[in-house]
């Protein structure tokens, strides 16, 4: 009995050591910055011309920043050039298919698979596929006609342009700074990690939006997004912990959320919460991702919800995101247990591979 509480003892504080841990940081101060200019320019355009909708889309576009790499100048910029245009791709598509409803789900899980195969032959770090879900998942599920189709892809693409430009200039000063990194060399095509895995993360994702429909939830983008957040441990201790973090901080995050939302909100103070949090998100998810997810829940939820904030019940988005955070987690560690338990992962790969050959 003492043998099984000191066992259980050690663990338990492995645990804590786990969730509770600061990692250092190597980013610069420029980079949060550069990232908060992204977000939030477009939402300051959008205040000045009283089309707040239009702000927050292309604030959305301006998280393609996140990808900038630290190579030589020539190689980010075509990085860049590359990911927004899957960024544009995946929001357009996830638009068009806004109009065939029955189609979202199968969309979202190809995107999904596409996304994480492509992150990983390139080696992309984080946040690796989450934003080319994010804005396929967006576009699906937000309101729109027909007609719109044109002016929401191409202000989606103006804020993609603009995080390019801002990546351009920041790059100029910050390589005055450091050294350029050798750029990264693609993976080996193996079967495992560029058709199982990114298979095994889209079927998550597939499924975890589902339940969301079935349950009837509105507008469930935040889903496929945790779903990923947590499914992207490099291993199971790693899901684990990062599942944990996430219902932890979402759940604090809600306070935050709630405080945010009793201030006196306009399209100024809007503009100066979007810049802020991204500023705070981006210096300190490198650092704890609990800690930073507390201000990742208000930040998609302004970002999403900003042209509408006010109109309803910010307790029903508040209690959305948090199912949607826990249906995509719990999911999100399904997944991330049958990649990263061996026996299961061999027993799996062996039946995909007599499936396709």
């Amino acid at each position: 009995m003492n043998r099984a509480l000191a066992r259980l003892r050690t663990r338990l504080i492995v645990e804590w050591r786990g969730l509770v841990t600061i990692n250092r940081s190597d980013r610069p101060w420029q980079m949060p910055f550069a990232a908060a200019l992204a977000a939030g320019l477009p939402v300051l355009v959008g205040a000045i011309f009283d089309r707040m909708d239009f702000g927050v889309l292309s604030s959305l576009a301006g998280m393609v920043f996140l990808y900038l790499p630290a190579t030589s100048l020539q190689h980010r910029m075509v990085w860049m050039m590359s990911c927004a245009f899957g960024m544009v791709s995946c929001y357009a598509l996830g638009v068009i298919s806004h109009f065939v409803p029955l189609l979202i789900v199968p969309f979202i899980l190809f995107v999904t698979f596409l996304a994480a195969m492509g992150t990983r032959y390139y080696r992309v770090g984080p946040p690796g596929a989450t934003f080319f879900v994010m804005a396929a998942a967006v576009g699906a599920y937000s309101p729109a006609q027909i007609l719109d189709v044109p002016t929401k892809v191409g202000l989606f693409a103006l804020g993609c342009l603009l995080a390019c430009l801002i990546a351009f200039f920041y790059s100029v000063a910050i390589l005055r700074l450091r050294p350029a990194a050798p750029a990264p060399q693609v993976a080996p095509a193996q079967f495992d990690t560029l058709i199982f895995d990114p298979l095994v993360i889209a079927l998550a994702v597939g499924i975890s939006l589902s339940i969301a429909q079935v349950l009837g939830l509105e507008r469930p983008y935040w889903v496929p997004v945790s779903c990923l957040a947590v499914i992207s441990g490099m291993s199971l201790r790693a899901v684990w912990t990062r599942q944990l973090h996430r219902v932890g901080g979402t759940i604090l995050g809600i306070g935050s959320t709630w405080a945010l939302l009793a201030l006196p909100l306009d399209r100024w103070t809007m503009c100066l919460m979007i810049t802020a949090l991204t500023f705070i998100v981006e210096a300190a998810v490198v650092r704890h991702y609990g800690f930073a997810v507390m201000f990742i829940t208000p930040l998609t939820i302004f970002l999403a919800e900003a042209a509408t904030l006010g109109q309803g019940s910010a307790t029903a988005v508040i209690e959305a995101r948090l199912i949607d955070t826990i249906i995509g987690s719990v999911m999100g560690f399904a997944g991330g247990y049958c990649m990263h338990n061996a026996r299961l992962r061999a027993m799996l790969v062996a039946a995909l591979r007599r499936l396709v050959t």
